[in-house]
């Protein structure tokens, strides 16, 4: 019923983890579980009270594809505030996850044989994303002494004529690590 290449995907690892994490824990085993990018805590009430008030108020109408427009400024001037960056409106985009916009973008910019550079370890999503996308992946595994940072020459390496992108997350999912500005600089 559903295409060949969605049928290839399989189940997420995500919830497999989560799933093996939640059956070690009724094992009496003590677990972090990482696999979920969820919060342990409730959302705070100033948030939830801000919801409530939005809806009391109407605010329940389809927006802007790309975001409102005040959240958006908020967006370029916190970016401005706290990094130095400046944006103008038409270069921020809000979404509703990063799962659904990394989808998107692939699918919009990688064709069948496309290579994406996906430095490892990675979230689990990006190559399935790919997948979909029928391109190719190349995983450069990183190094624990170098950080879990992708280097400059391990990059030049792995790039080919089919190279199209590089999914370059930071700071890093899962391992942590942030890339400094003179690093990306590097790589770039």
């Amino acid at each position: 019923m559903i295409s060949e290449k969605a049928s290839q995907i399989g189940i997420s690892p995500t919830l497999k983890i989560s799933a093996k994490a939640e059956a070690m824990k009724a094992e009496g085993i003590d677990v972090v579980d990482l696999s979920v990018g969820e919060p342990d805590f409730s959302t705070p009430d100033n948030v939830k009270a801000a919801g409530i008030q939005a809806i009391e108020q109407n605010f329940t109408k389809y927006t802007a594809n790309d975001g409102i427009p005040a959240l958006k400024e908020a967006i370029i001037n916190c970016l401005k505030q706290d990094f130095g960056l400046t944006y103008a409106l038409d270069e921020i985009i809000v979404s509703s996850g990063a799962k659904s916009s990394l989808y998107h973008l692939v699918q919009a910019l990688i064709d069948e044989g496309q290579e994406v550079i996906i430095p490892a370890p990675y979230w689990v999503t990006y190559p399935h994303s790919v997948s979909l996308a029928k391109g190719k992946v190349v995983i450069i595994p990183t190094k624990e002494e170098d950080g879990f940072l992708l280097t400059p020459d391990q990059l030049k390496s792995a790039i080919s004529p089919a190279t199209k992108a590089l999914i370059l997350n930071n700071p890093s999912n899962p391992t942590g690590a942030a890339y400094e500005k003179r690093d990306l600089e590097a790589l770039a």
